[in-house]
């Protein structure tokens, strides 16, 4: 098993549970502000290795979302 495949298989369980729901998942305006700042400060200079592993959860919840969308639409297009 790869991790591709974990991703997706969480992916298709998130999505399985409200399809619609999932479709209006979107990050709270806090969290997204955060994220826009460290990519900002990474940016302009180097990040804390604290700051790194924030951003790098950050982008790996985004990715798992964007899987959950995609399995959503999946399964509400009857695909």
């Amino acid at each position: 098993m790869t991790v591709q495949t974990l991703y997706d298989d969480v992916a298709n369980f998130i999505a399985n549970m409200n399809p619609t729901k999932i479709l209006e998942l979107k990050a709270p305006l806090e969290a997204q502000e955060r994220v826009q700042a460290l990519i900002e400060k990474e940016k302009e200079s180097a990040l804390t290795a604290t700051e790194k592993d924030e951003l790098d959860h950050f982008l790996v919840l985004e990715r798992l979302i964007r899987l959950a969308k995609a399995h959503a639409r999946q399964r509400l297009s009857g695909v």
